[in-house]
């Protein structure tokens, strides 16, 4: 009778634990993965990686709350924290193809103004990104982008 008890309690917990991973959802984990951003040169870093490689993890964490884009162009634009974390997260894999450099123009302790310069095949995307310390991390506050 004992072993009866123990067979079905071990069953029920597999199927509890079963139920639980399943609810987390396939990729919460690593969509939630914390990234080292105890440096302006790795959150700068990791911006590129976000916005060039499709990389997706740590997105939250990358930005202030009050972050905000704009485009520069005819037709000027500004977008949300959440705008931009959301269309980045669509992005999660896809690869720009593109030639990147990074220029760093301003830096202090706390922080740092940098030109990110995206060079496609036909135009040029050129995106100042400020980047400010937070406590211990380091995160995008702003992001200005023009097109030659």
């Amino acid at each position: 009778m004992t072993t009866l008890v123990k067979t079905f309690t071990a069953a029920a917990l597999i199927a509890v634990s079963t139920f639980a991973m399943a609810a987390e959802g396939p990729g919460s984990k690593s969509a939630k993965a914390n990234v080292n951003l105890s440096t302006a040169d790795f959150a700068l870093e990791h911006y590129v990686a976000v916005t060039t490689e499709g990389q997706s993890a740590g997105v939250e964490q990358l930005f202030s709350e009050d972050f905000n884009q704009k485009i520069q162009s005819a037709n000027a634009q500004s977008h949300s924290r959440e705008a931009v974390v959301k269309s980045l997260k669509k992005q999660k894999g896809e690869r720009l193809n593109c030639v990147v450099s990074t220029d760093i123009i301003e830096e202090s302790a706390d922080y740092m103004v940098a030109k990110v310069t995206l060079k496609f095949e036909d135009f040029t995307k050129t995106d100042l990104v400020t980047l400010v310390r937070e406590g211990n991390n380091w995160k995008v506050s702003k992001s200005i982008n023009s097109y030659k």
